[in-house]
């Protein structure tokens, strides 16, 4: 329920305001302070601790929720989904996980519209389900930040390579480079953050969308050679390829590795629910955000899987080449195969210096979003951060190698995290019910719930149980291992804080859905509307 009254000491104050009333808290004090003293209960504590503060603006949040995550998944971890199951299956496996992650994200959408509060996922898991789902989501949460900022920068200590020069170089001198560079981004104002995540989203969308033009124009034999493709390649060598069997089998199989595949390069797409406790004017920007990831499925990664598979065929022996043999640079990217294959001679260093960036932008993401399931201080940086010296192991073990064991062990930490909010929202629909707020009241109501939540939830659940099944034909110690470690981790975690704090499910009509609701409620009031003045704003404000 909502806190009945903010204490204050009066013998250490000459107010007389009186703060049993989140709107005069947030007049008086101002919306962070007003923020934080309904989560504390207690408007010294909140002087006394502080609180974030909301410092990305709309285009901040907008770009994020388009390109914020995007990393090496997309242009370099498809290449081997590509080459294990063909282009029909990555278009399905891309389009059908896409369905998923957006049935996921509808519902974060709903449960941070209506409490966009800093460590979101946690919060809403403990208060809508069990405090052991909390402490066991925050803690895989961090963990999968800090493990994908290994992965992320891992694979740009690859690309790096591609250059000639930068081969000579030791790889701990590019690595220990971009661990700096993240952790400055990151250590400042969080809008300091914002405007560089701004900057390399917009590289990465403009790269994209640009790739996906000239996938049409030489799949219609507009480049250099005048060779039309059409769908050749899905005729010969074929749409979908057998992996670890033959026939109907092993084409299942093939579609179905593309499912896990694309776990990875999906992951962090809830990063925006994260940004929303440091949002400005949350109520607005969230749900738009959030509406935005569908776009961002559809043109980023559906259409972005179409155009690899009408560029090359999945035998291509460069490509299968350069993941054999783990070659540097974007060789194993089949984006700067394709361009190769069609005569650009200058456009693979181009792909090349974007993958950098993306790997680059994808490793400052994931270091904001890990220091924040931990709280806001250096400290929280630092500690996330250190977790990135794992990546030394790419100079003993190959780059290529390491990124690949990040790979599978991240898969299945975003697994869970899915799952975890697809729980929770089911919990809220009902907590909903039981004390009687009607959801046509609310600022984002997602559709077809509690449906679109057990979709994505069983969706989920059947990656999560089958993501190793080419472990075992011949077994594989190590390949289980990666591929099945993050179970009995978020098992652990909620095993243990169910034990040590005795914690209990949570009963629909006693679900705390208000503690802190009121003052951003509060708040909604003191956000600037945005006024268009001309035609260039009206669309710039349609974009950002």
């Amino acid at each position: 329920m909502e806190k009945e009254e903010y204490s204050i000491d009066k013998s250490s104050s000459n107010e007389i305001s009186h703060y049993d009333d989140p709107t005069k808290v947030v007049e008086e004090k101002g919306i962070t302070l007003g923020e934080a003293a309904a989560m504390y209960g207690d408007l010294g504590a909140a002087e006394e601790y502080g609180y974030v503060t909301r410092g990305l603006k709309s285009r901040h949040i907008q770009f994020i929720a388009l390109g914020g995550t995007i990393g090496t998944g997309l242009f370099l971890g498809i290449g081997r989904a590509f080459t294990q199951a063909g282009p029909l299956s990555i278009l399905m496996g891309y389009t059908f996980t896409g369905v998923a992650v957006y049935a996921m994200m509808m519902s974060l959408g709903e449960l941070a519209t209506w409490l966009p509060l800093p460590g979101a996922i946690p919060q809403f898991c403990a208060r809508y389900v069990d405090g052991a789902m909390g402490f066991a989501v925050g803690w895989n949460n961090w963990y999968n930040s800090a493990i994908t900022l290994c992965a992320e920068i891992s694979a740009a200590a690859l690309v790096i390579q591609y250059w000639n020069g930068a081969q000579d170089i030791n790889v701990a001198a590019w690595i220990s480079l971009i661990i700096v560079l993240v952790v400055c981004l990151n250590i400042f104002a969080v809008s300091i953050y914002g405007e560089a995540e701004f900057v390399f989203a917009s590289i990465k969308i403009l790269t994209i969308v640009g790739l996906i033009i000239f996938a049409f124009i030489i799949d219609l034999g507009g480049g250099p050679t005048r060779d039309r493709l059409g769908f050749r390649y899905w005729n010969d060598p074929g749409a979908m390829k057998a992996y670890k069997g033959t026939g109907a089998t092993g084409r299942f199989l093939g579609f179905f590795s593309v499912l896990v595949n694309a776990a990875f390069s999906y992951g962090g797409v809830e990063m925006v629910a994260v940004a929303a406790g440091e949002a400005e004017n949350p109520r607005h920007n969230i749900p738009k955000a959030v509406r935005r990831v569908f776009w961002r499925i559809l043109f980023f990664y559906v259409l972005g899987s179409l155009a690899i598979g009408v560029l090359i065929p999945y035998n291509e022996p460069r490509l299968l080449g350069a993941i054999e043999d783990g070659a540097p640079g974007g060789a194993a990217s089949p984006w700067v195969i394709a361009v190769y294959r069609a005569g650009v001679p200058v456009l693979p260093s181009i792909i090349n210096a974007v993958i950098l960036t993306s790997a680059t932008s994808s490793a400052n993401a994931f270091l904001y979003t890990g220091s924040r399931y931990m709280g806001v201080p250096y400290s929280c940086i630092i500690v996330t951060a250190s977790i990135s010296l794992l990546t030394y192991m790419s100079c003993s073990s190959g780059a290529a190698e390491v990124f690949q064991w990040f790979q599978n062990l991240v898969t299945i930490a975003n697994l869970f995290t899915w799952m975890s909010v697809s729980i929770a929202y089911i919990r809220f629909h009902a907590a909903l019910k039981a004390q009687g707020v009607d959801r046509n009241t609310l600022v984002f109501k997602s559709p077809f719930q509690p449906y679109t939540a057990y979709f994505s939830l069983c969706f989920f659940a059947m990656i999560t149980l089958f993501n190793g099944f080419y472990v075992f034909g011949p077994f594989d110690v190590n390949g289980f291992v990666t591929a099945y470690v993050g179970i009995p981790i978020y098992f652990a975690l909620y095993t243990f804080w169910k034990v040590f704090k005795r914690t209990k499910f949570v009963k629909s009509h006693e679900a705390d859905i208000y503690t802190g609701k009121a003052a951003l409620d509060a708040a909604d009031a003191h956000w600037p509307p945005r006024i268009a003045r001309n035609w260039v704003e009206r669309v710039w404000f349609w974009i950002a």
